[in-house]
């Protein structure tokens, strides 16, 4: 029987300068390790009605340029489609933007971080629950990751997990009951990918007392975040395979 597919939640659409390489459900897909015929792309954004959710076997939320906090109607609706997703048991990888959202559909608080924008290559360092979870074990307890946000998640939902923070995020990563992550970072990026960022954003960077060149230049590959995807689809995989 034929796998159902991956239903890619698009809330927003890479700087114009890195559109060159496509939009971010391409990215996510080849980071995953899936197929086109693998995935349908929803374009929330630009007002799709997002889908029954019994046609999919996991559902991924991009990032966006957008802010939670400005409560768009179109992610609103998303988030009260997400928590019902979330509360039925569907897995759910929720990535940037998207880690806010589920975190604000779960009752937790985002807001624009204190500590600024975090732009760049970061360390990523995991708590110590991380060594259970089906996404995160047995990855070390740093390794780095690609990030560029200014809104964070001030309060993981009630019930949820922090697995991992960083130097200037106190919640890079959570679970919620057993099926839904969010993800702070970029796994989905290659260098080129934040590279582009950290250029785009360079008069952000500024403002928040960073330079843009030293931050580019310290950008580096990120494989172990990289893998989270694939270890995404697996995980949903085996599960599907078991019922």
């Amino acid at each position: 029987m034929k796998p159902q597919p991956f239903l890619i939640v698009e809330t927003g659409q890479p700087f114009p300068t890195l559109r060159r390489y496509g939009r971010f459900p391409h990215w996510i897909r080849v980071a995953a390790g899936l197929e086109e015929a693998e995935t349908v792309v929803v374009n929330v954004e630009h007002g799709e009605a997002l889908p029954e959710r019994g046609d999919f076997a996991a559902t991924i939320v991009t990032g966006s340029a957008a802010f939670v906090t400005d409560r768009a109607d179109w992610s609103e609706r998303s988030a009260d489609w997400l928590r019902d997703a979330a509360h039925g048991g569907m897995p759910l990888l929720g990535i940037c933007y998207g880690h806010q959202l589920l975190a604000h559909a779960l009752g937790g608080q985002v807001d624009y971080n204190p500590a600024g924008r975090e732009s760049g290559t970061i360390v990523l360092e995991l708590e110590a629950p991380a060594a259970a979870d089906p996404l995160f074990a047995g990855l070390p307890a740093s390794f780095p990751a690609h990030a560029t946000h200014l809104q964070t998640v001030l309060r993981a939902p009630d019930g949820a997990t922090v697995l991992a923070r960083s130097a200037q995020d106190n919640c890079h990563a959570f679970r919620w009951g057993e099926q839904t992550w969010g993800l702070q970072f970029h796994p989905e990026f290659a260098t080129h990918h934040m590279r582009g960022y950290v250029r785009a954003r360079a008069d952000c960077i500024a403002r928040h007392g960073g330079c843009a060149r030293s931050v580019a230049r310290d950008v580096s590959a990120a494989p172990l975040a990289r893998q989270l995807l694939r270890r995404f689809v697996r995980h949903v995989r085996r599960g599907s395979s078991t019922h």
